[in-house]
């Protein structure tokens, strides 16, 4: 009887231990449920798919990672992308998972929506360690893969302001990630992460003692990227303007009006090939420029450009400079013109009589000297009446002349190509020197012209002629080439004399436009309705321009290269926003 309690307790105890066992365990089951673990090996419940990076133009790109609900890839407007570069991982940590909204900036892989703009994406926080990626509208298209995803948003892990309208532009995930792919038979836009390189972007020389390569190498996207370098590509979303909605357009350059048939010529715009070149944006250059004044100094070609930038009717001036005033920011526009950029007179000189253009090479235009003072940028142009009549004066002697020379048993000393190169080192000389000057001058480098069969006053012609030419088929015009020779070492020699704070930008154009021969007006250089416009029964072709440019047309990309170089200047070449 003294022992049974004791069994009593000790049962009693057992079934209290298995108890807080029991307890325990499902304490452990619900917190760590066994089940659910194992479904998700099975059926791939929140698993991750790794797709490999692409090689794109020689791109660093690691991997796109992308998470999903299933097993699959999700194709709904809710996939979550982000973007994981070698740079240092932190930087990105809190964003690597990032989801795009289900508005405008979300994913759909159901659409094949041609981009706004080439993607730029901002590189200011990033260091000098960041891997970019270019990628080329050169590049082969494989876009017929069925398992591959046709496309990705892109989000910016920095200031989504920086990237405004461009955040739907898209990356093609196909086997060498062409961006080069025909949709319908339309060439799509290609997208671009500005990539630097060592190479210079322009032929520059900074003859200031605060010159703007002390300016941060970090804080730049395209420092070094040559904008000459590069292709047209075709852009469905056209100009930014037509021909009735800019004023001031002048006739013989109004192609449409003048009833020009066809159009595309207008779409095509240039890509450098390691970084973007935005659209013009007003706004920005209006900003840039604010309380400054900008001249555009030159020929008739110098005209077509200024009239390519500067869309309001409102002028002050007078027939040799032309004004336009901004009040808003107090910008002013200029133009000047000065045919040949040196010092002009029709007296009497030596044997050559009154009436006849001398042109004293040696001599900057007086007129043009005044105003200098005046201007902050100063866009070139010149070169194309060295074709016209004339006689040249150097050392106060007569050494030669164009479309005139009496004596022939004279020596001529000087041709026209020499004396353009000669008077471009005697303006830009002038330039750099000039003791109240320290602003920029870009010199627009020679424009070519695309007269086939004939010169501009022997039948030549560019009619017919509706694309850019390819690669393969530029064929090198040899009096392009040699002017456009004599311009450099022109600017090359004037730089050695710089003793002012002004700066000095080639803007080199020359082999750029050497593919646009459908960029003219040709035959449609007025709106009469009884114009020629055909080659003719004995094949002739009709009277044309091939040396000036359709607006809107290629003459556009020139503004925007002067806004690059401009902002490039100014800012230090920090990323465009």
């Amino acid at each position: 009887m003294a022992a049974f309690p004791r069994g009593v307790s000790f049962i009693a105890a057992s079934m209290a231990l298995l108890a807080m066992f029991l307890i325990f365990a499902s304490w452990l089951l619900v917190s760590y449920p066994i089940t659910s673990t194992v479904s998700e090996y099975i059926s791939g419940v929140n698993r991750k798919i790794v797709l490999p990076a692409k090689d794109v133009s020689g791109s660093s790109l690691e991997q796109l990672t992308m998470t999903s609900n299933s097993s699959g890839v999700d194709n709904s407007e809710d996939a979550q992308v982000s973007i994981r570069s070698s740079v240092d991982k932190d930087s990105l940590r809190s964003e690597s998972n990032k989801q795009l909204p289900t508005t405008k900036d979300s994913v759909d892989l159901r659409r094949n929506e041609i981009p706004e703009e080439p993607v730029q994406l901002p590189e200011s926080s990033f260091g000098a360690t960041e891997k970019k990626v270019s990628t080329s509208s050169s590049a082969s298209s494989n876009a017929s893969e069925s398992n591959s995803v046709e496309s990705v948003s892109i989000i910016s892990f920095l200031d989504k302001d920086t990237l405004q309208s461009e955040s739907n532009e898209k990356l093609p995930t196909s086997q060498k990630g062409s961006l080069d792919s025909r949709k319908n038979g339309v060439l799509e836009k290609p997208g671009q992460l500005s990539e630097s390189l060592s190479r210079p972007t322009e032929k520059k020389v900074d003859t200031s003692s605060s010159a703007s390569s002390n300016t941060s190498e970090n804080n730049s996207v395209d420092s070094g990227c040559d904008l000459y370098d590069g292709k047209w590509f075709y852009d469905p979303q056209g100009p930014s303007y037509t021909n009735s909605s800019c004023p001031i357009i002048t006739q013989m350059q109004n192609c449409q009006g003048n009833g020009r048939p066809d159009k595309d010529y207008e779409n095509w715009r240039w890509k450098p090939s390691q970084c973007a070149l935005p659209r013009f944006d007003a706004k920005k250059f209006l900003e840039l420029m604010r309380g400054k004044t900008l001249a555009f100094i030159g020929d008739s070609v110098a005209r077509n450009q200024m009239e390519s930038m500067v869309e309001v009717p409102k002028n002050r001036g007078n027939r040799r400079m032309h004004r336009w005033y901004f009040k808003s920011t107090s910008v002013m526009i200029v133009r000047v013109w000065s045919s040949w950029l040196v010092r002009q007179t029709n007296e009497k000189f030596d044997f050559a009589p009154k009436g006849v253009t001398k042109l004293h090479l040696d001599a900057p235009d007086d007129n043009l000297m005044e105003l200098i003072p005046k201007f902050d940028v100063i866009v070139l142009s010149s070169g194309h009446w060295f074709a016209k009549q004339s006689v040249y004066v150097l050392n106060n002697e007569i050494v030669g002349g164009q479309l005139w020379w009496p004596d022939r048993s004279r020596p001529m000393k000087v041709n026209n190509v020499d004396a353009f190169g000669i008077s471009v080192e005697t303006i830009l000389s002038a330039l750099v020197t000039h003791p109240n000057y320290t602003g920029l001058t870009i010199v627009r480098s020679f424009s070519p012209d695309h007269y086939e069969g004939g010169a501009w006053n022997t039948g030549g012609s560019c009619t017919g002629k509706v694309k850019p030419l390819a690669t393969d088929e530029l064929v090198e015009n040899g009096f392009t080439s040699i002017m456009h020779k004599k311009q450099v070492m022109g600017f090359e020699l004037a730089v050695k004399k710089a003793t002012n704070k002004s700066k000095l930008r080639m803007m080199d154009i020359t082999k750029v436009f050497g593919y646009r021969h459908d960029g003219h007006p040709g035959p449609y250089r007025s709106p009469d309705p009884n114009k020629i416009t055909k080659v003719g029964p004995d094949g002739k072709p009709p009277p044309q321009d091939c040396l000036h440019w359709c607006m809107p047309g290629p003459v556009d990309t020139w503004n925007e290269l002067v806004l690059e170089i401009i902002r490039r200047d100014f800012e230090g070449h920090q990323n465009f926003p």
